[in-house]
């Protein structure tokens, strides 16, 4: 597929997929989120980790609003029927995903980071719910990931004021990974990106499932589910190969299976 909204990138078995509206901030329309629902799901066939990242000074400014036309839009529509597609390919996606949030992310695009299994970002960076401001309410997925990542009273505050979060701040906060000083923080993404892609896919897999099932598990369920998940892992290459690598004091080589 070719893109225009987006660019994608494939180098060691790292997807790089770039937002590309800069003139824009990379502010998010019908075409882009469907080029990134394609991407996504198409990230698989290409290699074994994904980076969502921004193209020039923003990472993603939100939705469009172009020029007042948002205000014509039926948003119950193009929530279910664009961002949803969009959400579920980047949190089903079966590698792990990194969002590389290289400057400011803001309204859906602070959330279009937080769906992504890890989230690093430059120290220039800030996230900020910024939907009230305009009469509207936290939406792709922030409702759901910011609560349980920060905390009802802190995620409140932040959907309520609407205050920029800066990345330091969002990384004591518990809301991302890592916040990385802004001269070395693309060869930090890509570093990381590279760990990922050099370890062992199929238990990533396993984990993303494990790891986001827990919130409607109990605990017995939950360590039902621990259970299977091992006896999967132990069946691959990956696992024989990993306790092989320790025994001989060497790393290991995973082939992703």
């Amino acid at each position: 597929m070719d893109y225009s909204a987006i660019t994608v990138t494939v180098s060691d078995d790292i997807v790089v997929v770039a937002m590309n509206r800069p003139d824009k901030m990379n502010a998010l329309n019908a075409l882009m989120r469907a080029e990134l629902t394609h991407a996504f799901k198409d990230a698989p066939n290409h290699g074994r980790v994904v980076v969502l990242t921004g193209t020039g000074r923003a990472f993603c400014s939100g939705q469009d609003l172009g020029m007042g036309e948002a205000t014509k839009l039926d948003l119950e529509r193009v929530l279910r029927d664009e961002y949803v597609p969009m959400l579920r390919a980047i949190i089903d996606c079966p590698l792990p995903t990194i969002a590389a949030v290289n400057g400011p992310a803001a309204g859906a695009g602070a959330n279009l980071a937080l769906v992504c299994d890890v989230v690093l970002a430059s120290h220039d960076a800030y996230f900020v719910q910024a939907f009230a401001r305009i009469g509207l309410i936290p939406d792709a997925g922030g409702t759901w990931f910011l609560p349980r990542q920060i905390g009802l009273a802190r995620a409140m505050g932040a959907a309520l004021f609407t205050d920029k979060i800066m990345a330091t701040q969002a990384a004591d906060w518990g809301m991302i990974y890592a916040a990385i000083p802004a001269d070395g923080f693309d060869a930090h993404w890509r570093d990381r990106a590279a760990q990922l892609a050099q370890g062992p896919t199929e238990t990533y897999r396993h984990i993303k499932h494990a790891m986001r099932a827990s919130f409607d598990n109990g605990i017995d369920a939950q360590l039902n589910l621990e259970a299977k998940l091992q006896g999967k892992c132990g069946q691959t290459r990956d696992f024989r190969e990993g306790v092989v690598a320790f025994a001989e004091k060497r790393p290991p080589k995973f082939e992703g299976r």
